[in-house]
C-alpha cells in the first residue's frame, strides 16, 4: 500500500480510529515540548510524511527548526535535524535517549525482545553487545581475519575481471552484497552462505530489502497502537514470512553444527556461531537467530548500498572517478593487490567514502531512539517515551554545517578532520552514542578495500552510451536508503593495471 492509499485508509476508517481514541488513555502533554506544525484531528501530522520521510522532514526543520515535534497519530515524535541538537541527543543526553521506539514489523517472533538493534538498554542487550563487540569487531579480530576478507574481496575482482572480458555490465550493489554476504556468512559458519552465480544471492538480497522497506513504511500499527492486532496494512504479517525464511535457514545451520560439536573429535572452528553455542546459557536458540537476523540484514546491506552510491556518484563525476583511480593505482602499483593496510595511505578515496555516507547515510532517519525519561534541552521538555527520530540525511545536507551541502565534494575531507565514527555530529551515518552501529569497524574496512580494489583493477564506463547526465540517482526509502534503479556499469580492464 503505497502512501497515499494509506491516508485514504486512515480517511475511510475515521469512525473505527474515533472509537481507538475513545477507548485508549491519552497520554498527559508534560511540559514545554519543542516547536512543530499544527496538528490535524486525529491523523495529527502523519499527511506531511510522504513517501520520502527524511526529505520531507528536513523540509518541515526549515520551517520549524532543528529540534522539532510532531504528533504522528498517537505518537509524540521530536526531530533532530542539526549536528548540535544530534549531539545533545546522543551525547549530552546519551543515556536518556538509549531506548528504543519500536515498529510494528519488527515484533514478529518476538524478535524486537531478542534482537541487538531493537531491544530496550537491559542486560541482555548490553550482553549481545559485548559478545559482538569482543568476538566481532575488535582491532585485534579484525585484523586476524584480514585475510577472509582479500579472499572475498579477491573474488569480487574475479568476477568483474569476467565481465570485462565479455563487456557486460556489472549490477554493482548485488556484487557488493554478495561479496559481504559471504563475508559474514564466513565469519558466523565458516562457509559461503550463496553461490555469487546463483539466483539466491539475488533471492536473499530481495529478502534482506522486503524486511528493511517493511520495517520503514508508513504503517498505520505504528501510529495507533491499539490497530496492531489488525495489522491493516498486512505489514506485520509479510515481515513474519521474510523473518521465518531466515530463522529456517539459521535453525539449519545451528541444526549441522551441534552432533559435530558432541563428537569427541571435533576441532572447534573459533567462528561466531561457535561463540554463540558456547555461550547458550546465556543465549538459546531464538536469542541466537534473532542476534544473526541483525547482523546479516544490517551488516550486508548498508556496506552493500554504500558502495553503490560511492560508484554511483564516482561515475556521475568523471574528473572525480580519474582523481581517486589515479591515488589508488600509484599508490599501490599496478602489480599488487590493495591491502587492508594502504587504506591509511589513500586519503582521497577515504574522502569519497566520506563524502558518499554524508550525502546517502545508509539509515536517514536511523534506528528510532525513545526518551528513557523527561529530559530537558535548550529550554524545552521531551517527555519520557517520546519517539526521538535523528535526520542523518538531513544534517548531512544542512547549509549552516556544509558549503555547497548537495554537490559530492570529496575535496572537503581532505583538510578536514571530521570523520563518521560518531564523534563529529556533522557527519553521523552510523549514528553515535551507545546505540552506534557495533559494525561500522567492519564497514570501514570492507567498503575502502572494495572500492580501491575496484578503482585499482578497471577503469568504468556507463551502459549503452549513457551519459553521467542521463544516470537516475534517485532513492528508495525503506529503513535503509537504496538506490532506485540499480546501478549497472561496465568494466575495462586497463593496460599494465593488476
Amino acid at each position: 500500500m503505497d502512501y497515499t492509499s494509506l491516508l485514504l485508509w486512515i480517511s475511510l476508517a475515521w469512525s473505527c480510529i474515533h472509537v481507538v481514541l475513545l477507548l485508549s488513555r491519552k497520554r498527559p502533554r508534560r511540559g514545554n515540548l519543542p516547536p512543530g506544525p499544527i496538528p490535524l484531528p486525529i491523523v495529527g501530522s502523519l499527511f506531511k510524511l510522504g513517501n520520502r520521510p527524511n526529505e520531507s522532514l528536513a523540509y518541515l526543520a526549515k520551517l520549524h527548526g532543528p529540534l522539532m515535534t510532531l504528533k504522528l497519530g498517537r505518537v509524540t515524535t521530536v526531530v533532530i535535524s542539526s549536528a548540535k541538537m544530534a549531539k545533545e541527543v546522543l551525547q549530552k543526553n546519551d543515556q536518556a535517549f538509549a531506548g528504543r521506539t519500536v515498529v510494528d514489523a519488527v515484533r514478529v517472533l518476538h524478535h524486537d525482545e531478542a534482537s541487538m538493534v531493537w531491544s530496550q538498554p537491559n542486560p541482555h542487550w548490553r550482553n549481545l553487545r559485548m559478545m559482538c563487540n569482543t568476538h566481532i569487531f575488535t582491532t585485534q579480530r579484525l585484523d586476524t581475519s584480514q585475510g577472509l576478507r582479500r579472499q572475498k574481496v579477491q573474488e569480487l575482482v574475479a568476477h568483474v575481471r569476467e565481465n570485462s572480458r565479455t563487456g557486460h555490465a556489472v549490477d554493482i550493489g548485488q556484487a557488493a552484497f554478495n561479496t559481504t554476504l559471504n563475508l559474514i556468512s564466513n565469519t558466523v559458519f565458516s562457509v559461503d552462505l550463496v553461490d555469487p552465480k546463483s539466483k539466491s544471492a539475488q533471492e536473499f538480497k530481495d529478502l534482506v530489502w522486503r524486511i528493511l522497506e517493511e520495517a520503514g513504511k508508513p504503517n498505520l500499527s505504528d501510529y495507533f497502537p491499539l490497530l496492531r492486532s489488525i495489522d491493516p496494512q498486512g505489514i506485520r504479517r509479510r515481515s513474519k514470512d521474510y523473518f521465518r525464511k531466515l530463522h529456517l535457514l539459521f535453525d539449519r545451520k545451528i541444526d549441522q553444527r551441534l552432533p559435530l560439536r558432541s563428537s569427541p573429535d571435533y576441532c572447534k572452528r573459533n567462528d561466531f556461531l561457535d561463540v554463540l553455542l558456547d555461550h547458550s546459557h546465556a543465549t538459546d536458540r531464538h536469542d541466537i537467530k534473532a542476534l544473526l537476523t541483525d547482523i546479516f540484514v544490517a551488516g550486508s546491506d548498508t556496506t552493500s548500498t554504500t558502495l553503490e552510491w560511492a560508484m554511483a556518484e564516482l561515475l556521475r563525476n568523471p574528473h572525480t572517478m580519474a582523481k581517486a583511480r589515479s591515488e589508488v593505482i600509484e599508490t599501490i602499483g599496478s602489480e599488487q593487490q590493495v591491502q587492508e593496510s594502504d587504506i591509511s595511505r589513500l586519503p582521497y578515496t577515504q574522502a569519497v567514502v566520506k563524502e558518499t555516507l554524508r550525502l546517502h547515510p545508509p539509515v536517514p532517519l536511523l534506528i528510532p531512539h525513545r526518551a528513557e525519561s523527561d529530559v530537558e534541552i535548550c529550554g524545552f521538555t521531551v517527555p519520557k517515551h517520546t519517539q526521538v527520530l535523528v535526520n542523518a540525511w538531513a544534517i548531512g545536507r544542512d547549509d549552516d554545517a556544509w558549503t555547497d551541502p548537495t554537490s559530492f565534494v570529496p575535496e572537503r575531507f581532505l583538510d578536514s578532520h571530521v570523520d563518521f565514527r560518531g564523534r563529529d555530529f556533522e557527519l553521523i551515518p552510523f549514528g553515535a552514542g551507545r546505540r552506534i552501529c557495533p559494525g561500522l569497524p567492519l564497514a570501514y574496512r570492507m567498503v575502502h578495500l572494495m572500492l580501491a580494489s575496484l578503482l585499482h583493477s578497471f577503469a568504468w564506463k556507463l551502459p549503452d552510451g549513457m551519459s553521467p547526465q542521463e544516470m537516475d540517482m534517485s532513492d528508495k526509502f525503506g529503513v535503509t536508503l537504496q538506490m532506485a534503479v540499480p546501478l549497472r556499469a561496465i568494466p575495462e580492464q586497463d593496460n599494465g593495471c593488476f
